[in-house]
């Protein structure tokens, strides 16, 4: 269970340690190992975790398996990336963890992050407890933070999987980028970070590996992965607007469903680029502007070019959709302008008829009054005259 104190209160005074504490996570590593925990504890979570405060987060009701690779590390000397289920699971031919992050740069990767694995990271980089809180509540707003020795950025993606029912659901990932490496953290499977390790393993020969880079990597990944969706989208569009108006009523029966899908889709895609602009733009700022501590990570001139280019395309996409949007508006009003100019003829059709109706109903009705008179069995008058 999660200790309770003022510990764990966020305003609690951090270390002001500068290097990163290995000792804390190598004496981690030794608990785990001695203490054998199994299953039950590595899928305990805190009712905070369970339960988000800010009321944006998937209630996640797909639940996967956290203990297949749970944990990934990546290493510039290594030559492949090393898989576990946990942390104290990564060391191995008599290695250790503290021992393999300094030989270069690295990149953690932590599925579903457990709250004694968050309390040990947090000790060995310094983490401020804000990030850490952020983390463990799995805090939905994009955003970019500046701290004494890292940035804590939170980037969200989607369920890519179509058959999901958490599908286009708001999927956060979490990244803490410190001048020796990366951390990051999400709380389902994304195909992200795989994503961007083979492009390393692709490019390893010809860039630099560096803690700024795996960070663009991760954002660029994120921010391609909408460009099929709305090529998609663009496509549906393309088609409702060409047939909203060609159809007859009977193949019209479901152009409003197909609308409403349509801009449901671009909403939701517009609510998870809108607030990666800013995102993007407070890293480059922050790259273009002076260091003022060494222990600060350095964004590269080349990185903050690609950073633009992210920041391009984010733009760019948002247009689009925007521009959709009032197709699929105007496409809209026009099947409901078309809906109602075919009622209308409809009734103009109807009343016709009925006119026509009345018109031969004025003859019919007297004759049909006096031959109805005429021809009773009554007396009338004059009957009985010879006369007549």
């Amino acid at each position: 269970m999660r200790e309770s104190g003022i510990e764990e209160d966020v305003c609690f005074p951090n270390d002001n340690e500068d290097d990163i504490n290995y000792s804390d996570l190598d004496d981690y590593i030794r608990e785990e190992r001695a203490g054998d925990r199994l299953d039950t504890r590595r899928r305990s979570s805190s009712a905070a975790r369970r339960f988000s405060l800010y009321g944006d987060r998937d209630r996640n009701k797909e639940k996967s398996n956290v203990e297949e690779d749970r944990v990934t590390l990546f290493s510039v000397t290594e030559p492949a990336s090393i898989h576990a289920r946990s942390i104290d699971a990564i060391p191995s031919h008599g290695q250790k963890l503290s021992d393999l992050l300094k030989k270069g740069c690295f990149w953690l990767d932590i599925l579903s992050p457990t709250d004694a694995e968050m309390k040990a990271l947090s000790k060995t980089f310094h983490i401020h407890p804000l990030t850490v809180e952020d983390i463990t509540m799995e805090e939905q707003r994009e955003k970019c933070e500046i701290y004494k020795n890292y940035y804590f950025i939170c980037f969200r993606s989607f369920e890519q999987n179509q058959s999901s029912v958490n599908y286009l659901q708001p999927l956060a990932l979490y990244i803490i980028v410190l001048k020796e490496g990366v951390l990051s953290f999400h709380f389902r499977p994304t195909p992200h970070p795989h994503n961007v390790r083979k492009r390393i393993k692709q490019l390893r020969d010809y860039i630099k590996v560096s803690p700024d880079w795996i960070c663009y990597g991760l954002l660029d990944d994120i921010t391609d992965s909408f460009a099929p969706i709305i090529r998609s989208i663009e496509f549906e569009v393309d088609s409702i607007d060409e047939l909203v108006l060609i159809l007859k009523e009977s193949e019209q029966s479901d152009m409003l469903r197909r609308i409403g899908y349509c801009r449901k889709r671009m909403m939701s895609l517009m609510r998870l680029l809108v607030g990666k602009v800013d995102v993007v733009k407070t890293l480059v700022k922050r790259g273009e502007a002076k260091q003022p501590q060494e222990i600060q990570p350095v964004v590269s001139s080349e990185v903050l070019l690609y950073l633009g280019d992210v920041q391009d395309h984010i733009i760019t996409m948002l247009q689009a959709l925007t521009h959709y949007e009032k197709i699929s508006s105007r496409s809209h009003s026009n099947y409901l302008a078309q809906i109602s100019i075919e009622m209308t003829q409809t009734n103009n059709e109807m009343n016709d008829v009925l006119s026509k109706l009345t018109a031969l109903g004025s003859i019919l009705v007297p004759m049909n009054l006096v031959t109805g008179l005429w021809g009773m069995n009554v007396l009338v008058p004059g009957q009985t005259r010879v006369s007549v």
